[in-house]
This record gives C-alpha cells, structure tokens and sequence, in this order.
C-alpha cells in the first residue's frame, strides 16, 4: 500500500509511514503532511482520485484507535522481497518519488 502514495505523490517512504489519518482529505483528495527529513510542514498535496479511492478502502479496513495508516516500519528486507517477485532487482523504493516526477514533467508541470 505504501508504493501507491509514493507514485502518486512522489513522497519519500519516512514522509509515507509517518502519515496520520486525520492528515488525508478523502473529500477534496488531498494529503496534508510534515517532511520527516527536514521536519517542516509541506502543506496539502493533491492525491489522484484512483489512489485515494483505494487508501480510503485501506483506511477503512484499519482499528479506528489507530493514528497512522501505518503501524509497522517498511524494512528494506520487505522492499528486498517485493522487487525480486517482480524482477526489479536493482529497483530503489526513491526511484518512485523519481517516476512521479517524470510522470509530472510529461504531463507538462
């Protein structure tokens, strides 16, 4: 669930697991979040209605105690396991924020 807002906001992974529920928007599709590298606010971020389709089924699936949508950290062992089921090897969890970044300059931003 976490690569989803990586390419769809181009967030990094700390930026990602530190998200509070309270942060999403679902109604005007927007994430408002703290940068966890450089501690400051980065304001609200549109988040495409697809993405933000499935993280509010995701969120619904959730212990409504809980704060964060994620309670357990992203090991690079996890990430090690999921790029080897689908033959991406030499694949970074940073080259997503990169894809969304391409993706925006061939859309024209």
């Amino acid at each position: 669930m976490r690569i989803l807002p990586a390419l769809g906001t181009g967030l990094r992974l700390g930026d990602i697991d530190s998200i509070r529920i309270c942060d999403i928007d679902f109604d005007n599709s927007s994430v408002t979040t703290r940068s966890k590298k450089t501690r400051k606010s980065m304001g609200s971020r549109p988040v495409p209605v697809p993405i933000m389709t499935e993280l509010k089924k995701y969120v619904s699936g959730l212990d409504a105690k809980q704060a964060n949508i994620f309670n357990n950290n992203f090991s690079r062992y996890r990430w090690k396991q999921i790029r080897r089921k689908l033959g991406l090897d030499d694949f970074k969890f940073h080259d997503l924020r990169k894809t969304f970044g391409s993706v925006l300059a061939q859309n024209g931003a």
